[in-house]
């Protein structure tokens, strides 16, 4: 058994097909199902199901695949430690975060990270909390910034999250237009009349507001569904309708304006998550510190947004079930 072997059985079941596993992997395809095949030959017990058109794990399957993940990420790691003997010029980061984060506290932090490092190489993976942890488990990524409006990110036993910083959400509307509110805050129940932009259900932040009407006993005015965060932003500026936000959304964006969102305050928790079973590459360590520094820098800037409680820092989760 060889790492070919295995990072070739990862890619057929992350893909569920042979030839397109082959060409991400850059093999032939037959160069590929030979190596599956002495994989199984060695481990005396077939992978995969193999029916036409479709591929799915045996029990061996399932049972090797996390084993498989964990030996590649730690190789992974291994060749990116010696890589760093020589200091953080070279070297490489996965890094994981949620849309919304993405066009803010991340956006900040590689730009800081790049000018100090422009050696390591940088990979971004977006996506919602729950897929980025599974992501980080299965060792596809270093670390991963994810959220939680309760306060508590749920992650599983081998992870360990530091939360950064709290934030509050609230309504945008467009600069051009007149105000949706003349005071300070809206409550829901006057959000509900007007017309939203509102994210895909897979979004943690829609599954937060729309727990928030169901509460209320409110239906919200949708104008628009399913409008990634970029999107929805340029959607609002144009004067299409209002949106809820993470209060740090709004950094450099002067086409926006905003209300606090009242009678609830919504908040959710900023958290940073890594593996503990795995000690962080001398790269990865220094993106630590720099989305910290920068959590920090966010939190003494702005009203709506502070930082996270001490005693909940770096402690390791345990499993939500």
């Amino acid at each position: 058994m060889n790492l070919e072997q295995l990072r070739g059985f990862a890619e057929v079941a992350r893909l569920g097909h042979f030839t397109r596993a082959a060409e991400h992997l850059h093999l032939a395809q037959p160069s590929l199902s030979r190596q599956i095949s002495s994989l199984e030959s060695e481990l005396g017990a077939e992978l995969f199901h193999r029916a036409r058109g479709h591929i799915s794990l045996t029990a061996a399957g399932e049972t090797l695949l996390p084993l498989a993940r964990r030996m590649l990420a730690d190789a992974d790691s291994v060749r990116r430690e010696m890589a760093e003997l020589a200091g953080l010029r070279r070297g490489r980061v996965r890094l994981g975060a949620t849309p919304t984060l993405c066009v803010s506290l991340v956006a900040e932090a590689v730009s800081t990270f790049h000018g100090a490092h422009p050696g390591i190489e940088l990979h971004l993976t977006e996506g919602g909390s729950r897929s980025l942890i599974d992501e980080l488990a299965g060792g596809a990524l270093d670390l991963a910034l994810i959220t939680a409006s309760d306060g508590r990110p749920r992650t599983g036993a081998s992870l360990t999250r530091t939360p950064l910083l709290t934030e509050e959400l609230v309504v945008i509307s467009s600069a051009a237009r007149p105000p949706v509110a003349s005071t300070p805050s809206i409550g829901l129940d006057r959000l509900a009349g007007l017309p939203q932009i509102v994210f895909p259900e897979s979004y943690d932040l829609r599954a937060t507001t729309d727990a928030a009407f169901r509460a209320a006993g409110l239906t919200p005015s949708v104008v628009l569904e399913g409008a990634e965060m970029d999107a929805a932003l340029r959607f609002v500026e144009r004067g299409l309708g209002v949106a809820v936000v993470p209060a740090m959304v709004l950094l450099d964006r002067p086409g926006l304006r905003s209300v606090r969102l009242t009678t609830p305050t919504l908040t959710r928790t900023v958290s940073l998550a890594h593996r503990s079973d795995v000690t962080p590459t001398r790269a990865a360590a220094a993106m630590q510190r720099t989305i910290a520094a920068t959590a920090e820098a966010l939190a003494a800037g702005s009203a709506l947004i502070s930082r996270a409680p001490a005693r909940g820092r770096g402690r390791r989760s345990t499993p939500s079930g």
